[in-house]
């Protein structure tokens, strides 16, 4: 027996050595499945302050990449992001983007936003659930609720 599981650990150092370093490493993969994202948008909205037109949580983040949920109950801002373009998923409720055209009164708030007083000139669209949007970097952008609330799944891409 000892000597089967000599030849055994052998074998298994053999055949680890052969295996590519990447391969042995633990997988990076960020991942929430369908129903912890569903959990996480009902805590959102539980969490929610009276008044309170917006929040943000991210399911899965890896240091600077993080994919987030938007709760909108009441439209912001109107925006731009400089260098990054915003990609988003529709994931419940109801909505508008408002997106082109000129910011008004632009303000930055910090490196990567400018926030404005509105849009002039842009494109209204509806938004539901399953719609997928990808605003590029520096396209003046808003969102609207056209129900209870308006809720993505999206993330920032450097340009």
């Amino acid at each position: 027996m000892i000597a089967a599981n000599g030849v055994k650990a052998a074998a298994l150092a053999l055949f680890a050595a052969s295996v590519p370093a990447m391969a042995q490493t633990a997988d990076p993969t960020r991942f929430a499945t369908g129903p912890d994202v569903t959990a996480q948008v009902a805590a959102m909205a539980k969490a929610m302050k009276p008044g309170q037109g917006f929040a943000w949580q991210p399911p899965v983040r890896d240091g600077k990449t993080v994919a987030a949920l938007e709760y909108w109950k009441a439209p912001g801002r109107p925006a731009v992001h400089p260098a990054e373009a915003e990609y988003a998923i529709v994931i419940a409720g109801k909505g508008t983007l408002l997106s082109g055209g000129t910011l008004v009164a632009p303000r930055p708030v910090k490196p990567e936003l400018t926030e404005g007083d509105r849009i002039v000139g842009g494109t209204t669209r509806s938004l539901a659930p399953g719609d997928v949007l990808l605003i590029p970097a520096g396209v003046p952008h808003g969102f609207g609720i056209t129900g209870d609330r308006l809720v993505l799944l999206g993330m920032k891409l450097p340009r």
